[in-house]
């Protein structure tokens, strides 16, 4: 918080002597920003060639630690569209959209869809350092930042990402109307891809008598295991601070792969899974990487990863633990 507000004293600075390369490139072209990868996705599938799409959270950081720079502030300040999750890992977005007072438009992820609440089942090790102020209890969509004990991860249910592909085209029509119906026609191209995305995992679980997964890590895929019908255990909830896991967190998950025979325990991307190591290291089990696509390492976003990609890998991925 403290570089935070840092931040905001030095954008004061810079807001009376910002360079004329803060202004609309003089391409015409739509300037969008986005916190996370899924935003930055799919607005730039919404958007092709006629809009300049950038990521703000760098390539490899974890959303949830992120502080931003002054530069970062300015580019929300004087970007078009600003795409940002609504929820407590870029709670660091009310206090710049207040102060900043942003020229463009904004958009949360978590208004484009309906959503969930983060829960907590068997073995979870309860939250640690996660915590919401006491005036954060009224599950206000519409109050920036402030949502609370909303599972924020919209985008991981295909369903949803499809969902908001589709409304990123809308608003990019809104926002420059003479190309309308390209960036209608792109998202709904992209949109569409997902959509048959979705239908791959469903006839996949489908299949399934058994749909139970195990997470020696963070969950943040609450939406995931709703849309397919699955049971799963995890050591923390999605946005929870993964400290050291309690020895009765370690030792139930533990119990669990080797009562049930789960041959697969995943750990999330940009994670250190060490846990994931231990439960594989007393039980036999084997370590994969599910992709949450909340943001990717430089490596993949250079090849120009998408969220398709990813989920495809994830497909297989599960493939692997549960036929």
């Amino acid at each position: 918080m403290k570089k935070l507000l840092i931040c905001m004293l030095a954008l004061a600075l810079l807001a009376g002597c910002a360079p004329a390369s803060v202004q609309k490139p003089e391409d015409g072209k739509l300037h969008i920003v986005a916190t996370v990868f899924p935003a930055y996705d799919f607005a730039r599938a919404a958007a092709g060639d006629l809009a300049d799409v950038e990521l703000l959270l760098p390539p490899g950081t974890e959303s949830h630690s992120y502080e931003p720079t002054p530069a970062d502030i300015l580019k929300v300040q004087s970007c078009d569209l600003f795409l940002y999750l609504g929820g407590d890992s870029d709670q660091w977005v009310e206090t710049i959209l207040e102060a900043a007072e942003p020229t463009g438009r904004t958009l949360a992820l978590i208004d484009c869809v309906e959503t969930l609440e983060e829960e907590h089942v068997e073995g979870m090790q309860e939250e640690v350092g996660h915590h919401h102020d006491e005036d954060e209890d009224d599950h206000d969509h519409d109050h920036l930042g402030t949502v609370t004990e909303i599972d924020e991860h919209v985008w991981t249910a295909p369903a949803n990402a499809a969902a908001i592909t589709r409304q990123f085209g809308e608003v990019l029509a809104e926002l420059d109307s003479a190309n309308g119906e390209r960036y209608r026609a792109n998202a709904e191209k992209y949109a569409e891809e997902i959509d048959t995305l979705d239908g791959e995992f469903h006839a996949f679980f489908d299949s399934l008598p058994d749909r139970t997964i195990v997470f020696g890590d963070r969950f943040p895929l609450r939406y995931f295991a709703d849309a397919y019908g699955l049971d799963y255990y995890a050591a923390y909830p999605g946005c929870a601070d993964a400290a050291e896991p309690s020895a009765a967190t370690v030792a139930f998950l533990i119990d669990k792969v080797r009562a049930e025979g789960i041959p697969v325990v995943f750990t999330i991307e940009l994670s250190n899974g060490k846990l994931a190591d231990t439960i594989c290291e007393a039980t036999g089990a084997k370590k994969l990487e599910f992709a949450t696509c909340h943001n990717v390492t430089a490596q993949a976003f250079a090849n120009g990863a998408t969220y398709l990609q990813l989920m495809e890998r994830n497909v297989q991925a599960l493939r692997e633990a549960l036929n």
